[in-house]
Formats: structure tokens, C-alpha cells, sequence
């Protein structure tokens, strides 16, 4: 998917959601325990609710690898499903992957080959090789680690340096390993400030924006400062909408929190002239 189809998406959707399966076996409703495979029929249900609401939607690898080669299978399942019932989405690995070049090769060819995602999170902190084997792909993203939400960021991400900060640099450098039509960037929504600082080095890429509902992150925030001619986000909600519902009807209770996410967004985008 390139970024004008993704844009394309955006403006059909009338939203710019990413709807994160962060999918943990103790929080899911108990009756899907009895079930053959209690995490994909989880994640089946959360898609089937939900995928008119967004545009993309994001696993993280710890939920699935945590549970062993069973995990990887649920996610598997659940990509394919995906894959075959709503081939529009967008969907990303978040891996958080990036080592020596050759290991990243083997990263790249499992996320992109063997599972089929459009792309995968990657870390910047060893720098050009290990990320370029990511990019090999054509119509395949690297999503790379800037500005992350978490409080721990400021441990590092915030060091200055002769006026810039660290996630500056790695902006200013790392934009010179692809091009906006096969890297996007993380950017937290609790740091939303920094967001016209970010703008003014990557116009034009795309954000991939965690933080907003369970984390405190501000939507309004969030597109005031980072939206750009072709929406140019995705804003991530985990936690807030696939745990919005403890019971049998928790699909319904999901669809009715990214409802809301997705309405607020179509008041955006039409004030920003984007639809």
C-alpha cells in the first residue's frame, strides 16, 4: 500500500484510527476461554465490529509471543483473516525490531513475507544498516521509533546536543534512509507539543501517533500540530476501545468507543478541508 491509497482509506473511512490488538488472555472475557483459540476469536470479533470505524490495525508482537508458538499462530490466524475478508487495511507489526543488517534482513522477511503485514516498528539506535533492510520491500513500510509516549522517554529521547534534541537527530538522519513513501515515525500523543518541531523536518511522512484514550493523549492535540495535506496520521487506541466491553457483547461496546474516536475525526478532517 503506498500512501495515496492509504490516503484514499483515510478519506472513504473518514478516519485516521489505528485500532491496536494488544490482545492479553486475562483480560479478555472469560466465555472466549472455552473456546479452541481464545485470542484470535477475540481478535475476530474486535476486526468484524470495528473495521469500517479504521483504517489500520496494530499487534503487538509481545501479547502473541508471550504465549508461545499458540500466540503466533492467533496472530497469524488473525492477519489472514485480515488479509481475506478486509484487504484495505493497513496493517502494522509493532515489533519494535533493529539489529545488524543480516538479522534485520530475517526480521524483514518474517514480517513481510512469511506474515504479510504492510509494516513493522523498528528502532533507530544502530542505525542505517540495520533499518535499510526493511526498506528493500517495495510497497512496505518502516515505522521508525522517534518520540515515544511513555514517561521513560525523557531518559533519553530529550538529550540535547549543539541545539538539537535526540529525537531531532534521529529525524534529520534517518530521513535520508527512505523517502515518505516507505517510512513513517512514531510519535507519542503525549508529547504532542513537539509536534510542529517534528512537522518542520518530516512535512511530509506519515505518524503513527500511540497515547490517545487510555494513555491521556489529546486527539484535538494531536491534529492541531501534525496533520498535514494528506492527513499524514494514524492515531493509535488500544486498551480504550477492545477493552471497553467485560462481557459477551464486549465487540459491540469496541465498536462504540471507536465510533466515537472515528466521529471526532471526520469533524477533523472536514475542518482541515481534507474530504
Amino acid at each position: 500500500m503506498n500512501s495515496q491509497e492509504l490516503f484514499e482509506q483515510i478519506k472513504e473511512k473518514r478516519s485516521f484510527l489505528c485500532v491496536g490488538l494488544d490482545t492479553d488472555k486475562t483480560k479478555i472475557p472469560a466465555h472466549l476461554l472455552d473456546t479452541e483459540d481464545p485470542i484470535f476469536e477475540f481478535n475476530k470479533a474486535i476486526v468484524d465490529a470495528t473495521h469500517d470505524l479504521c483504517v489500520a490495525y496494530k499487534p503487538n508482537l509481545a501479547f502473541y509471543e508471550s504465549e508461545g508458538i499458540e500466540g503466533l499462530k492467533s496472530l497469524e490466524k488473525t492477519v489472514n483473516y485480515i488479509r481475506e475478508n478486509y484487504p484495505e487495511l493497513f496493517l502494522i507489526a509493532d515489533a519494535k525490531r533493529g539489529d545488524i543488517g543480516n538479522t534485520s534482513k530475517m526480521y524483514a522477511k518474517a514480517f513481510f513475507e512469511h506474515m504479510n503485514f504492510d509494516s513493522v516498528t523498528v528502532a533507530p539506535y544502530m542505525g542505517e544498516d540495520s533499518v535499510t533492510p526493511f526498506l528493500s520491500y517495495e510497497n512496505k513500510w518502516v515505522i521508525l521509533l522517534a518520540l515515544t509516549s511513555n514517561k521513560g522517554a525523557f531518559d533519553f529521547q530529550f538529550m540535547e546536543e549543539d541545539g538539537s534534541r535526540l529525537f531531532e537527530k534521529v529525524l534529520e538522519t534517518s530521513k535520508e534512509w527512505g523517502t515518505p513513501e516507505n517510512m513513517m515515525y512514531v510519535v507519542g500523543a503525549t508529547k504532542a507539543e513537539s509536534l510542529t518541531d517534528i512537522r518542520s523536518i518530516i512535512p511530509d511522512s506519515f505518524l503513527l501517533v500511540p497515547g490517545v484514550g487510555a494513555q491521556g493523549g489529546s486527539l484535538a492535540e494531536v491534529a492541531k500540530y501534525g496533520i498535514n495535506n494528506k492527513c499524514g496520521l494514524l492515531v493509535n487506541s488500544s486498551r480504550g476501545i477492545i477493552y471497553a466491553g467485560k462481557d459477551k457483547d464486549y465487540a459491540l461496546f469496541a465498536r462504540g468507543e471507536a465510533m466515537k474516536i472515528q466521529t471526532e475525526m471526520s469533524t477533523i478532517l472536514e475542518e482541515k478541508g481534507l474530504l
